[in-house]
């Protein structure tokens, strides 16, 4: 069993206060879980009014997948919203 997880560390700089970011981030989480079938939660920052950091995990049989998966998750927050991504963490686990 492999665990592939990312981590992601993004400015949103249209958030007006820490309502507005956690509208965005719970979107983000929701789309993350829709579309690619990934476990998704802002983890950390949570009382900053433009960051926030958000983890991932996706649990599969192969690293390649699993890590291929995580590559089309940031091309499409990339593409399709508007944040700026400071940081990102992409590694995976066998058990």
């Amino acid at each position: 069993m492999v665990v592939s997880m990312i981590q992601l560390i993004f400015e949103i700089p249209e958030a007006g206060s820490i309502k507005d970011k956690r509208r965005i981030v719970k979107s983000l989480t929701e789309k993350l879980r829709k579309r690619f079938h990934l476990s998704a939660a802002e983890v950390d920052l949570l009382d900053s009014r433009t960051f926030a950091h958000i983890g991932g995990a996706l649990v599969s049989n192969s690293r390649v997948f699993g890590e291929s998966v995580l590559n089309k998750v940031l091309k499409m927050i990339e593409n399709e919203m508007s944040l700026r991504i400071q940081d990102v963490k992409i590694y995976s686990e066998e058990f």
